[in-house]
């Protein structure tokens, strides 16, 4: 009987276990059904979700329903812009609610969602994102229930990020990696809702970073009274990073907006109060750190937050005579004194102001003494500041735990007064600013994440009204000296307002190295590594006249370098930049952009008197344009112009991509045909021309390029009474397709024309046109081939010489009529002088193509 009864009960067990599998099946499209009808019944926005799943295990002896990947995507006027994201939201409720009939609402009694995003923006016109509830509906009760309720007694939500940005304040806020659960019963109208929140703050107004992941954490219990729609802080703990605050007080929604009443401070007075203001990633442990005096934060906020006022606020914070040294650090920040107040005492936004009336503190002897008052904050600021004091850089990671790679040094002294409203930096009304003081750095080095020093022997700035002026600058980095002096405009424009910073500078260096302002390798992951893009700043508006006695750049040395480079809108113009290199000297007009992703250039350079050797050989770009290095010796005047694309991490031409024209002329030139296989190819085919003896001085030729491809304008040279004519095209890949037209006197086509030509009288050896010999050059220049048309011009001579034979024969012919009827003869025929002229000139043909006399 036993058995039997445990083996009913194992049925019944297994059946309920099946049907717990089984139902979620039959309900799953009813509730799929009632989800999409509750959404759509009440927001005017696209709606959409993976998947939503039924489930009576996750959260037994509830019901639970997951709705995957849930977006709620805007309409116009923010058409596109995901207003939520939420990769998991989970349902509970009874299981009852699942035999509900059709018209019946199902009641929710807790939720809980993961990894979700809900991003709330204000457009330039006032209006938000998140009204999407439907217009005009139908405020009569026709006797439908809603198809889901809430009866939330509980709910929890893990790793959401709250992303909030405001177009016409230019209020940005990102609260991140948020965390939070409530519990308490939403179904009576009073309640105390229990919570506990952390989070990552991040705050910008007007580019202006305030807060940036500053860590928070709010346990609270919130009395909620939804019949007057008012919030009050019961019992609360709230850490800002670690600063402890405790609030009192409530927040009430009414008709024109919220009704704020409430109280805050510091539970104690201890320093390490402050220290807990400060991100931990900085602060290090403050567990051991020994602190004296105090520091403390009070104030509250009472009154209307509306479109038109604010609530009245005062926020305190205060310290006096404190210190704090970390155990493991030998130096300590004495006698700390911080007295600063934001005030606002009327409701009216613009009343609000800000006193630092003293920040004063003392590491070893070097006292630091800061103020400042700001007014008018939300119409046209007004601010009033002075700084004053010494600071040793080598005591700041001495008396802090500043995460340095390698430590600074340096001493700054500071004495400087300003005074100045926000409407005269943006419309740089100087005349309305008063600026005053020196500021100095001396003995400062710093090295880079690359392991690059540099070096500030001294740095002297005066602070005047329209301008600051750099008095003298004097520092060492890498290769690279430099010494600098100048002045900069509109400083506090580009500080507070993002304008462009102005400037001109003069700048001297007995050795600049380019490399040392190169960005360098930084490490993408384990395996690569990728160079940063070269940008030229946009908030640079200068101009910098340079003098250096040597500059480094890549393979180059160029010494005795001047000129100007005029810098805007995130373009380099190069004007009258002077070098001397290669045995000659370069100039250089033109500009470099990196405005666009491809950086790109367009510069016109003068070459006086440059060695052919060095500059064809060190310089890619003529290389491919020009491949003479060691075939021309001499010297060459140039003028190129020349545009294209740069590496945007080299700032080397991209030579596929140049394109322009160059104008040359050789100077004091030998030819060096052995070193060519070329001029080699060329001197085995043209027995005629001694390349050797080529006499190439004040040689002029012009060319353009574009597309990798050289087309040279064809050009005259002489050798001897031998004209020569070449052009055609090469590629950047020293392909070629060159004709070369040689105008030849009949005289160099070898001994046996010559033996022929002497039999000729002076006036008819005259009347000898001159021979055209063509070559073509294809192939390469490592492997060319050369073709001529030298049959022809053989042929042609040929034809010359018969018909010179001939003239003379029946020159001849008519001088023997002539004897005859003088009573003369001569037994010379036709037949046979036309013989010996077949004779000469196969004899001709064979000195022709014979070895070279």
């Amino acid at each position: 009987m036993i058995k039997k009864i445990l083996k009913i009960t194992g049925i019944v067990i297994l059946l309920l276990i099946a049907a717990l599998f089984a139902i979620p099946f039959f309900f799953q499209d009813a509730i799929k059904a009632k989800i999409a009808e509750a959404i759509n019944k009440e927001v005017d926005a696209n709606v959409s979700f993976a998947n939503a799943d039924l489930s009576l295990f996750k959260s037994f002896p509830q019901a639970n329903v997951s709705v995957d990947k849930l977006l709620i995507i805007n309409k116009a006027p923010f058409a596109g812009d995901t207003l939520v994201s939420l990769g998991e939201v989970n349902l509970q409720m009874s299981i009852k609610e699942l035999f509900k009939g059709k018209d019946e609402p199902m009641k929710i009694e807790s939720f809980s969602s993961k990894n979700g995003v809900i991003n709330i923006l204000f457009n330039k016109d006032g209006i938000g994102n998140f009204d999407i509830a439907l217009k005009n509906k139908d405020a009569k009760d026709d006797g439908k229930s809603d198809p889901l309720s809430l009866k939330i007694n509980e709910y929890k939500v893990e790793n959401f990020r709250f992303k909030y940005f405001d177009e016409r304040s230019k209020i940005k806020m990102v609260i991140d990696s948020l965390n939070h659960t409530g519990k308490g019963d939403f179904a009576a109208s009073k309640l105390d809702l229990t919570t506990n929140s952390t989070a990552k703050v991040s705050l910008d107004m007007d580019k202006i970073n305030y807060m940036n992941h500053v860590a928070l954490t709010l346990d609270a219990v919130l009395g909620i009274d939804l019949n007057k729609s008012k919030y009050e802080f019961k019992q609360n703990k709230a850490l800002i990073n670690k600063l402890p605050l405790e609030f009192d007080g409530f927040i009430q929604l009414v008709e024109k907006g919220q009704e704020y009443d409430l109280k805050f401070k510091t539970p104690t007075s201890s320093f390490q109060n402050f220290l807990g203001l400060v991100p931990s990633a900085y602060a290090g442990s403050l567990e051991k750190v020994k602190t004296t005096g105090d520091f403390t934060i009070s104030g509250f906020a009472k009154g209307l937050y509306s479109d038109t006022t604010v609530p009245k606020f005062n926020l305190a914070i205060a310290s006096n005579n404190a210190s704090f040294q970390y155990p493991d650090l030998p130096k300590s920040v004495q006698n700390i004194v911080i007295d600063t107040k934001i005030i606002n005492e009327t409701g009216i936004l613009n009343d609000t102001y800000i006193n630092l009336d003293k920040l004063s503190f003392r590491i070893d002897q070097d006292i630091f003494n800061a103020k400042a008052n700001i007014r008018n904050v939300a119409v046209n600021p007004l601010v009033d500041a002075a700084l004053k004091g010494t600071i040793n850089l080598g005591n700041l990671s001495k008396a802090y735990p500043i995460k340095l790679d390698k430590p600074l040094s340096g001493i700054l002294n500071a004495d400087i007064q300003t005074k100045f409203d926000m409407k005269s930096v943006e419309t740089n009304q100087y005349q309305n600013m008063q600026n005053s003081g020196n500021m100095t750095l001396t003995g400062f080095k710093y090295v880079d994440a690359d392991n690059k020093a540099i070096n500030v022997n001294k740095a002297a700035v005066q602070f005047t009204n329209t301008k600051i002026n750099l008095q003298e600058l004097s520092a060492k980095t890498g290769k690279t000296d430099l010494k600098a002096s100048g002045v900069l405009e509109n400083f506090y424009g580009f500080m507070f307002k993002d304008q462009v910073l102005k400037g001109n500078f003069n700048l001297e260096s007995n050795q600049f190295a380019v490399s040392d302002f190169m960005s360098a390798d930084t490490p993408k992951d384990s395996k690569t590594k990728s160079k940063d893009a070269v940008k030229i700043p946009a908030f640079l508006d200068c101009t910098l006249n340079a003098k250096a006695n040597t500059v480094l750049y890549d393979n180059l040395v160029l010494k005795n370098v001047s000129g100007k480079v005029m810098i805007k809108d995130q373009k380099a113009s190069l004007e009258n930049i002077k070098t001397s290199i290669f045995g000659g000297t370069i100039g250089v007009n033109g500009s470099v952009s990196t405005k666009e992703k491809v950086p790109v250039f367009d510069m016109k350079l003068g070459m006086n008197a440059v060695d052919i050797a060095q500059t064809f050989t060190q310089l890619e770009m003529m290389k491919k344009i020009a491949p003479i290095a060691g075939v021309i010796n001499g010297k060459l005047n140039s003028t190129i112009n020349l545009s294209g694309k740069l590496d945007a991490v080299e700032m080397t031409p991209d030579l596929n991509s140049i394109s322009g024209d160059l104008i040359g002329q050789l100077l004091s030139t030998t030819v060096n045909e052995k070193t060519s296989p070329l001029l080699n190819k060329l001197d085995e085919s043209v027995k005629f021309i001694d390349l050797s003896k080529l006499n190439l001085n004040d040689l002029k030729a012009a060319l353009t390029f574009k597309d990798g491809k050289v087309n040279v304008k064809p050009f005259d040279i002489k050798y001897q009474d031998i004209k020569v004519n070449i052009g055609g095209q090469h590629g950047f890949d020293q392909t070629m397709n060159y004709n070369i037209k040689f105008d030849v006197p009949a005289k160099y086509l070898g001994t046996d024309a010559n033996k022929l030509i002497a039999k000729l009288s002076p006036a008819e050896s005259a009347k000898l046109e001159n021979i055209p010999v063509n070559a073509v050059l294809t192939g390469n220049f490592k492997n060319p081939k050369v073709s001529t048309d030298m049959k022809q011009a053989i042929t042609n001579l040929t034809a010359q010489l018969v018909k010179t034979q001939k003239d003379k024969l029946v020159n001849q012919g008519t001088n023997a009529l002539g004897n005859l009827l003088n009573g003369k003869s001569k037994d010379t025929t036709k037949a046979k002088q036309n013989e010996e002229v077949k004779t000469k000139a196969k004899d001709l043909l064979n000195g022709i193509f014979g070895k070279k006399k």
